[in-house]
């Protein structure tokens, strides 16, 4: 089902949340999402956390990734993501993740994008920057 570029969060949220890595598995959840812009959280869990107590690159990551996915398909064609580039600042000492993804420069076949990756407490914990094809 391709988006408009007005749908709303509950239209938004009927097509995401049938992503059930990010939504179930992650527990990511959409705040808000439109053409070339996104923000999901993500609130952390003990299923969040590796071996040494921080939360996974792998966690973030999915949270960043599902953010750029709504980001990059409402109001557009269908599109994935052909290349991700993930720098990882700080571990969180907060209990939230907040990834907010942008397009940066919009094509006919390429698309580009960051998600910037905050907690709760305000501090840069990564940032993705990436590269998306239009393929409808």
């Amino acid at each position: 089902m391709q988006l408009g570029e007005n749908a709303t969060l509950e239209e938004i949220e009927q097509v995401f949340n049938r992503d059930r890595f990010a939504t179930q598995a992650a527990s990511c959840r959409i705040v808000e999402g439109g053409r070339g812009h996104a923000v999901c959280e993500m609130v952390l869990q003990d299923k969040h956390r590796n071996g040494m107590d921080n939360v996974m690159g792998g966690a973030i990551f999915t949270l960043a990734d599902f953010a750029l996915a709504i980001a990059s398909n409402v109001g557009q064609p269908p599109t994935v993501s052909v290349s991700h580039s993930m720098d990882f600042f700080r571990a969180t000492k907060g209990t939230k993740l907040i990834a907010t993804a942008r397009c940066d420069k919009e094509g006919r076949s390429l698309a580009f994008f960051t998600v910037d990756v905050v907690d709760d407490l305000g501090k840069s914990i990564a940032r993705m920057t990436a590269v998306s094809s239009r393929v409808g």
